[in-house]
């Protein structure tokens, strides 16, 4: 066999996927890089391996461990790999752009059809490959996959044919260890595209939707049908794009799926933990090429729309999608190590427990933040914190810690724990002393934290009942709009429009939206609408208007017009914190640091 030319691969994206295809690597015998801008995730690969469980049993060390892009234009990848959610791949193209490797082929080794087409919009077709994974695991750990299935073989293609050698020396690398793959040309690797995404569109929404397992889904003959007229309707729109299937496909597709373990698909799992899910790329698509040819995909749409509508997203995961890698790294960043601050005496560390993120906040002894990072809440919410704590005990020694946020009290590390209305206040207060009206517009409420003017709580407000107003509520009226999160208040503050939404139901208010755009109404003006409807759900709780006003929460941190609305309304100044989607951890810390100078833990706070 001749010399490879291919000796250093480069893995973005370390979930499942991603970590198989670099154990595997690395044990053909290829240098490998590992890139995930989980900077607790990679510590655990550091220090404990990358391990993988089930039908596929190996452990692994890596030598090249990486938490930002940047890192490989050093390194020098002969081949790139991203396996990452759709949802992130458009911004890490667009970073991956910039680095000095002009010749660097990048293989997209993702689920759904089209997403190698945002890889070559970035670097173009000449450098882009495509991977069609025959193989699935979900995380026991950050560190650990359980390998649920493989149904051999993967296929590999380059989507314009001029990498068919780089391929070939890739699959050549994966067969030599059992992860059998095979080549294919650029008009066969569309076929399998289509099959793959047929095969995650049947089941993926329904046991999102549905709450089940894929093997409990399979095991019932109400579902078994519903998957069955689901594929048939992909098959009608794959043929009107000229891509066949043979006679005996559907029974084909039945068979493969019928062989898939009791886990739930990725789609179900995302949908579950209130992130973005990938719909848009596997049932979506179909929908959209559907209409392309005027054909009616009843069932796909039905999915489609019921995963969007149920996805309960808060605004935090939207603004995350695009833009995660970028966050993230500029996160990182902010990390002071203690070897850089010897003069630090003491560390107070600061946890909020969201629904949809965690967020951390330590300070030192004069209350300055020394660092600030959010990550996902997870199922495992003790698990996740636990690991993130453990990182920050590496870097800081902690004086105390304070918990706050819905899920405080599992927080077993907590010294003090106090309520997210105290912690508003109390940073707030740190900055802006005296009488005030604090607005909270979380992801899936709002609270309007009334302080006198020595700084307690005088009463607070609360939406409890829906999510009216909120960061999901936007998320859901601005989809149905098609208006990108990230450009509504651009586009708010270019209409002079007075109508407000009229119902505060989001369901009600999406066909609202609806009417408004049959109407042609301008997309400025239906954003201002959307706006102002917000503004009205606020306006409902009580604002003391003699007080100042200031906005926290991270939907104000990126919808900075809903203060241009309050300053007409109430003709006076409205000031948003600085980062204020970590006022809340930030006040928990200054509780830590407090509790620690008066040796008191049971101070009274305000009971919800």
């Amino acid at each position: 066999m001749a010399e490879l030319k291919i000796k250093r691969a480069g893995i973005i994206g370390m979930g499942p996927v991603g970590a198989i295809i670099a154990s595997h690597l690395q044990k053909a015998g290829l240098d490998v890089a590992i890139c995930d801008l989980d900077k607790i995730k990679m510590n655990l690969i550091r220090t404990e391996g990358l391990m993988l469980e089930g039908v596929i049993k190996k452990k692994n060390f890596f030598k090249n461990i990486f938490t930002s892009i940047e890192e490989f234009e050093s390194y020098k990848p002969d081949i790139l790999f991203v396996s990452v959610k759709t949802t992130h791949l458009p911004q890490l193209m667009k970073n991956i752009a910039k680095l000095d490797l002009p010749d660097t082929p990048v293989v997209c080794a993702m689920n759904g059809i089209d997403v190698e087409k945002i890889v070559s919009s970035e670097i173009g077709e000449a450098r882009t490959m495509r991977m069609v994974i025959n193989f699935a695991g979900n995380l026991n750990a950050p560190n650990v996959v359980n390998v649920t299935f493989f149904i051999p073989p993967n296929y590999l293609a380059s989507i314009d044919d001029s990498l068919t050698e780089a391929a070939e020396e890739v699959a050549a690398s994966l067969n030599s260890v059992s992860l059998e793959t095979k080549v294919v040309n650029s008009f066969e690797i569309l076929k399998c595209i289509w099959e793959k995404t047929i095969l995650n569109a049947s089941l993926s929404a329904l046991c999102a939707v549905g709450r089940m397992t894929i093997k409990e889904a399979m095991n019932n003959p109400d579902t078994i049908e519903l998957v069955e007229q689901i594929i048939m309707e992909a098959v009608e729109v794959a043929a009107i794009e000229k891509i066949k299937f043979e006679d005996n496909f559907i029974r084909k597709c039945l068979r493969y799926l019928n062989k898939a373990g009791n886990h739930f698909p990725s789609l179900a799992v995302d949908l579950l933990n209130n992130r973005p899910t990938e719909i848009d790329y596997m049932n979506g698509k179909i929908v959209e090429y559907g209409r392309k040819h005027y054909l009616r995909t009843s069932l796909n749409l039905t999915f489609t729309n019921m995963v969007k509508a149920i996805s309960n997203k808060n605004y935090t995961s939207t603004v995350q999608t695009a833009k995660t890698a970028v966050s993230q790294s500029n996160m990182a960043k902010e990390f002071i190590s203690k070897h850089e601050n010897g003069n630090i005496k003491y560390c107070f560390l600061g946890v909020d427990l969201g629904s949809a993120y965690t967020k951390f906040s330590v300070i030192d002894d004069n209350e300055n933040v020394i660092f600030q990072t959010a990550i996902k809440t997870l199922n495992r919410d003790r698990l996740s914190v636990r690991h993130v704590i453990d990182a920050l005990k590496s870097e800081y020694t902690f004086n105390n810690v304070c918990a706050t946020g819905y899920g405080r009290k599992h927080i077993l590390d907590a010294d003090v724990v106090k309520t997210e209305l105290n912690c508003s206040a109390m940073a707030v207060s740190k900055i802006f002393p005296g009488a005030k009206n604090i607005i909270d517009i979380g992801g899936e409420d709002i609270k309007i934290i009334k302080c006198n003017s020595e700084d307690k709580i005088e009463n607070f407000y609360l939406n409890d009942k829906c999510a009216a107003g909120t960061g999901s509520f936007i998320t859901e009226v601005a989809e149905r709009a098609d208006i990108r999160i990230i450009e509504m208040s651009d586009l708010a503050s270019k209409s002079e429009y007075s109508k407000s939404l009229n119902s505060f139901c989001t369901v009600f208010a999406k066909t609202e939206i609806m009417n408004w755009l049959f109407e042609g109404l301008p997309i400025e003006d239906i954003t201002r609408g959307i706006y102002l409807s917000i503004l009205n759900r606020i306006l409902k709780l009580r604002i003391d208007p003699l007080s100042p006003i200031y906005l926290i929460g991270g939907v104000v941190a990126y919808h900075p017009y809903l203060r241009n609305l309050l300053m007409e309304k109430f003709n006076k100044e409205v000031q948003i914190l600085n980062n204020p989607q970590f006022t809340v951890s930030y006040g928990a810390a200054l509780y830590a640091k407090e509790s620690f100078v008066k040796k008191d833990f049971n101070s009274t706070e305000v009971k919800i």
